[in-house]
């Protein structure tokens, strides 16, 4: 890691994000700490924690960047189904440690997660600020509310920056993202940033766009006025 840059513990200032690796891609910074100062600083400026238990803490700032556009979000036959069903409900912001830790648990083609003890007990705080929000999926059996898929991020100005989904019945987690990407239009947010591309994520409509395109799209749109759209169940 001889090229990578190394954060003062003492500052929350980070290095422009031209300068990030391009392998592995979008390795900006190592080091520093998930103060909520610090956190706030690296979304704003495009760039976002990710790493595991035995790293140091990795910051990155890929290109290109995975978005969604919330009037894009693409709804498969399969989902137009389900969401007919009705046999759900969705709530926001009422489980949100509960939805992280589902988010945590190792995956099937998962060795670990990287949403780390200090990942969480950071998130948790951000959440108390109101800066952190949660969707919920809940399905009720015998008469009891079970936790089913969720996702959560953060929203900044009129930018949501998605950070991980669960699922634990077919199509909870798109339900979930359906039902934020609904909040969203509602309340006058122009992207949800998914950071890396995946194909489950092309497949719900995400697309890449180029790192400065995002950059100025935060430039232009994160410290938009909008609504409160966490306070209210739909």
């Amino acid at each position: 890691m001889s090229d990578i840059i190394w954060l003062d513990e003492n500052e929350n200032l980070f290095p422009d994000v031209s300068l990030a690796l391009t392998d592995p891609d979008g390795l900006l910074a190592v080091g520093g700490d998930l103060s909520a100062q610090r956190l706030l600083q690296a979304y704003w400026s495009g760039i976002f924690p990710w790493y595991e238990d035995y790293q140091p803490i990795l910051w990155w700032s890929p290109n290109p960047r995975c978005v969604l556009y919330p009037d894009q979000l693409h709804i498969s036959r399969s989902l137009k189904k389900t969401l007919r069903k009705n046999d759900f409900h969705v709530t926001f912001d009422q489980a949100f440690m509960k939805v992280m830790h589902r988010c945590s648990e190792a995956r099937k083609d998962q060795d670990g997660t990287w949403i780390t003890p200090d990942m969480l007990n950071a998130f948790e705080k951000l959440h108390t600020l109101g800066i952190a929000h949660s969707v919920e999926v809940w399905h009720t059996e015998n008469d009891h509310p079970k936790l089913i898929g969720g996702l959560y991020g953060i929203a900044m100005g009129s930018v949501f920056f998605g950070e991980s989904m669960f699922s634990r019945r077919v199509d909870a987690s798109k339900i979930a993202l359906h039902s934020l990407s609904q909040r969203l239009l509602e309340c006058g947010f122009s992207l949800i940033d998914c950071q890396v591309h995946s194909d489950h994520l092309e497949s719900l409509g995400a697309v890449n766009i180029e790192r400065q395109q995002f950059i100025s799209h935060l430039e232009q749109h994160i410290n938009d006025p909008h609504q409160s759209c966490w306070s209210c169940q739909p």
